[in-house]
């Protein structure tokens, strides 16, 4: 405790929170990105809507507006029908007939603002009131099993109003090309088709009518229909596990904090205990010396005990010992 409580690792400790706390908002925000925004309810998206206040030409089409049924009012344009292949109805692969309709200009606030030199715009060429003066929208009108099917069928002309859902372009595909069909609805690839300019969506028509009346718009062709979107919201476990993993990074910041704090108090309970180790030597050496010196002094007063303990011999006293070489040489 005393160890964690020291400046450096307070100041570490602070780190260590505010580092924390950012990969938890990271979390926070992979979280929230793991549920995509529901769809439009189809209360919203089943109220038919104008074209021209739900998109303009060349805007893209949001989430928000996708799926929505809207009206448009224009011109079939001649020569643009087309098929999209790998369409599938009842598990049978077929093909969308897809005919190009050029809405009307005074419906189309952008058409006001359209690039100098586009259709319709004051630099254009082409006379006012042609179809290429509106920007064209894609609008499916049925769907054929074969290619061949759809050539006794007519192509629509002439005015008509349209009611049907929008829907988001699809991404081009490259593939061999094909006479009068494309791999996808692609509106990028419609517009250099149709050297026009174009709604960045296509309408999948359900009704269509020319001067009040309903036209047979789908005869000799399977309609296409096209229901709103369900209203699950999808999840993304990708995010959940980055948000998961962004919640362990949190954890490691105080793992990390803490092994730092148990390492220096490890090192501080071994330099404490050699410190000890080192004092306990030190005082054993000096009793040591201090032994050997008493030892010394005692050998040197026995010595000296000894010493004066011996009796002096003088000569010629007969109570003093002798040697046996001594007494011989008296006894001469």
């Amino acid at each position: 405790m005393k160890t964690a409580l020291k400046p450096r690792w307070i100041l570490m400790l602070i780190l260590a929170m505010v580092i924390a706390a950012v990969f938890v908002l990271l979390s926070q925000w992979q979280f929230s990105s793991s549920r995509d925004e529901p769809p439009p309810s189809p209360t919203t998206t089943e109220t038919v809507r104008p074209l021209t206040e739900v998109l303009d030409p060349l805007a893209p089409l949001y989430a928000t507006n996708a799926d929505q049924m809207v009206s448009l009012d224009g011109v079939f344009v001649p020569g643009t029908r087309v098929l999209v292949q790998d369409r599938l109805l009842g598990g049978d692969d077929g093909l969308w007939v897809v005919q190009g309709f050029a809405v009307d200009a005074s419906s189309n606030s952008s058409a006001r603002t359209a690039p100098s030199g586009t259709p319709g715009s004051p630099g254009s060429s082409g006379p006012p009131g042609a179809p290429g003066d509106e920007a064209v929208i894609p609008v499916v009108l049925g769907w054929v099993q074969h290619p061949e099917d759809v050539v006794p069928v007519p192509e629509q002309e002439g005015a008509a109003s349209i009611v049907g859902r929008l829907l988001p372009p699809e991404a081009p595909a490259v593939q061999r090309p094909v006479e009068g069909e494309v791999p996808t609805l692609s509106t990028a690839e419609l517009s250099n088709l149709w050297d026009a300019p174009i709604y960045s969506a296509f309408v999948v028509a359900s009704e269509v009518d020319a001067s009040g009346a309903a036209v047979p718009f789908d005869r000799d062709m399977t309609r296409v229909v096209v229901g709103p979107q369900p209203q699950e919201t999808p999840v993304n476990w990708l995010n959940i596990f980055y948000a998961i993993e962004w919640v362990v990074f949190a954890g490691f910041a105080f793992f990390l904090w803490w092994r730092l704090v148990a390492d220096d108090h490890r090192r501080s309970l071994e330099d404490a205990a050699d410190a000890a180790e080192a004092s306990h030597s030190r005082e054993g050496s000096q009793v040591g010396e201090t032994g050997g010196r008493r030892e010394a002094s005692g050998l040197d007063r026995a010595t000296a005990g000894r010493a004066v303990d011996r009796p002096v011999a003088l000569p010629g006293d007969p109570s003093s010992p002798s040697t046996p070489s001594e007494s011989g040489m008296h006894r001469d």
